[in-house]
């Protein structure tokens, strides 16, 4: 019983240094995200399941745990449902890995995670916050109970203004629906703004089951999406865009994101020469602490 290790697919183009990774909650996701690839695993489809258990495991886990490698809360499942306002396992896990001195890669798009602002500040901790769109209507469309972007910008301004390094994660772009340049430069430059260090993009990627399911919500993007993936590829059991189309998006974002000042990756893309950091923006939790 020791903390997962996070799965590398180097073959699907991922390319994150090694790490652990830990769910709180397993299903799906209350925010019901279109673009969800959750379906692609059995243990993350139906709904959201609190791990109670994993309260009074998680001291057993660190503490056979030899190596203190950063520990992601979470890969699938957002940490911070709504179910964690009353559960708390995010919390319990944050509090035995606080203690035993892991470095913390938090990835949500809830602005709950200020909460445990308090514990971010006593370990190397990187907080990546998910805003695919900074319209509101179009977040009710492709995330319609996540926290809305105005409410993830003014969370992620809390933790930055508490010296906590913040990651801005564009993912997915989606085509016809995020697209847009002016409105990809309107994320990059409210994340400057607030001090955000780095943003890391990714295309969407198709699983298997997730066509039918955006048919059922939305056929009009389905058609859309239908038709620009049609010259697509399966690499890894994900469909991805045209290579030249997803070149030539992630440049463009690129230039943005530099003449703003921040660092730049891209996610599962297999264009590392475009990026300056780490994917997953774990160099900030990575680095050597500085004696005072």
């Amino acid at each position: 019983m020791q903390l997962p290790v996070f799965n590398v697919v180097k073959s699907a183009f991922c390319t994150c240094l090694p790490k652990y990774n830990i769910n709180p909650y397993l299903g799906r996701c209350t925010y019901g995200c279109i673009y969800c690839y959750a379906v692609k695993f059995p243990s993350f489809r139906g709904s959201v399941i609190p791990r109670l258990k994993l309260k009074e495991d998680i001291a057993k886990m660190a503490d056979r745990t030899k190596n203190r490698r950063p520990v992601m809360l979470s890969d699938t499942t957002d940490p911070y449902q709504p179910l964690e306002e009353e559960y708390e396992i995010t919390r319990r896990c944050l509090e035995v890995l606080v203690e035993r001195g892991f470095p913390i890669l938090v990835v949500t798009k809830s602005d709950l995670v200020t909460r445990d602002l308090d514990l971010f500040k006593k370990t190397q901790t990187v907080v990546s916050m998910t805003i695919t769109t900074p319209r509101e209507e179009t977040a009710r469309i492709i995330e319609p109970h996540a926290s809305p972007p105005g409410s993830r910008f003014k969370a992620l301004k809390q933790v930055a203004d508490e010296g906590v390094p913040t990651v801005v994660r564009i993912d997915p772009i989606i085509p016809s629906v995020n697209w847009n340049l002016e409105e990809l430069e309107e994320i990059v430059s409210r994340s400057a703004d607030i001090g955000v260090k780095q943003v890391t993009a990714s295309t969407l990627k198709l699983v298997r089951g997730l066509f039918p399911m955006i048919k059922s919500v939305n056929p009009q993007l389905f058609d859309v999406l239908q038709d620009a993936y049609n010259e697509g590829e399966w690499v890894s059991g994900y469909k991805y865009l045209d290579r030249t189309v997803r070149w030539n998006i992630l440049c463009e974002l690129k230039d943005i994101v530099l003449k703003h000042g921040l660092k730049f990756a891209t996610c599962r893309e297999g264009f590392l020469q475009l990026n300056n950091s780490i994917c997953d923006g774990s160099i900030y939790c990575r680095q050597p602490v500085k004696n005072s």
